[in-house]
């Protein structure tokens, strides 16, 4: 166990005293947005920090407790030591993970973007399926999500989705679900019964805060008002007020339908468009696609990074670190850590 490197983290304290040091600047609240965020990464800071001093204060409880008992030599103590020292490790091992965000977005909110492969209705309901399990993911580890616009499908399921993820690195965490998924199973949708095999593109990007320079004219927008389809809120369907932004230089394409009004429903879409921008002009400036997106491939077979089979048998294995897990359900309903664990070490390594 690199216990060593886990204590890495208290460099953060200077960049705590940095950010506080900025705060003290009488000219900090005159960007109210921009100081907003400041002090809440600040606040993440120093919630990381205290985390890892409390662990850095069970260590030496443990470290006091195995030195008094070297001369009591009682059972009832090595055994309570053994209780502390397993609690220890798990907490240690849950908190290595935060050594692997090394990427400079690492702990902004995230962007989710799920798309049906070919199929229709099989595809779009894996699609689905799939929005729910990240939902339930979100849920579970304390994440705050946000559905910014989808469209469902005809018969079931959804033609595309688009949603936010808050809290500290949500981006870190997700980067890893990015990429094509593919369901194996006996179809609902076939009245023989088949089995059919299905694919769906999720797309995940950081969302970029103001700081970051990107340039967008209006004379390059066409902005157009729609009636929203779909579930979405007491607003929907009554009113023109869902947004569709076009970025006319790059053909990119954004939407939002389910904030309370037009105006939000604006600047909701622009923030999503100012962080697909930033992705666009990082693949052109770098012209590496492993940095943000990674490698876009098509929605098929053969470019999967995780598949997920419900018949003839109960597997989900991840193509990129060989991990896997016959507990499907669990996986369906949100318990996808390990995996995210294993690509996130693997990188590590790489």
């Amino acid at each position: 166990m690199k216990w060593g490197l886990i204590f890495d983290l208290f460099g953060k304290e200077e960049e705590v005293k940095r950010i506080e040091k900025e705060i003290s600047q009488k000219s900090f609240w005159v960007d109210q947005e921009k100081a907003q965020k400041i002090t809440k990464k600040i606040k993440e800071l120093k919630d990381t920090i205290g985390e890892f001093k409390g662990l850095k204060d069970n260590l030496e409880e443990l470290s006091i407790f195995l030195e008094l008992n070297l001369k009591e030599n009682r059972k009832e103590i090595w055994e309570e030591i053994e209780q502390k020292a397993r609690a220890v490790e798990k907490d240690i091992e849950k908190k290595e993970l935060i050594i692997l965000f090394d990427g400079k977005y690492d702990s902004n909110n995230a962007i989710v973007t799920i798309r049906p492969g070919a199929g229709g209705t099989e595809s779009q309901d894996w699609a689905e399926m799939l929005l729910r399990m990240y939902l339930r993911w979100s849920e579970k580890n304390g994440y705050i999500t946000k559905i910014i616009e989808i469209s469902p499908g005809e018969e079931a399921g959804i033609k595309n989705v688009t949603f936010t993820t808050d809290g500290n690195h949500a981006f870190g965490y997700l980067k890893s679900e990015k990429g094509i998924h593919r369901l194996v199973r006996i179809s609902p949708f076939d009245a023989n019964k088949r089995r059919h095999t299905s694919f769906a593109s999720v797309e995940v990007i950081p969302e970029i805060d103001q700081e970051v320079q990107i340039e967008i004219k209006e004379s390059d927008l066409r902005i157009d008002t729609y009636r929203a389809t779909g579930a979405g809120g007491q607003h929907v369907n009554t009113t023109d007020s869902a947004v569709r932004i076009t970025h006319l230089p790059t053909n990119i394409v954004v939407q939002c339908q389910n904030e309370r009004s037009q105006y939000s429903n604006k600047m909701t879409a622009m923030k999503i468009l100012r962080a697909r921008l930033f992705e666009n002009f990082q693949q052109e400036k770098e012209k590496d696609l492993k940095d943000i997106r990674g490698k876009k491939k098509d929605i098929a077979w053969g470019s999967q990074i995780r598949s997920y089979v419900f018949h003839p048998y109960q597997m989900v294995k991840d193509h990129r670190t060989e991990a896997e897990s016959g507990n499907l359900q669990a996986i369906m309903d949100g318990e996808i850590n390990y995996f995210i664990e294993a690509y996130l070490k693997s990188k590590k390594k790489n």
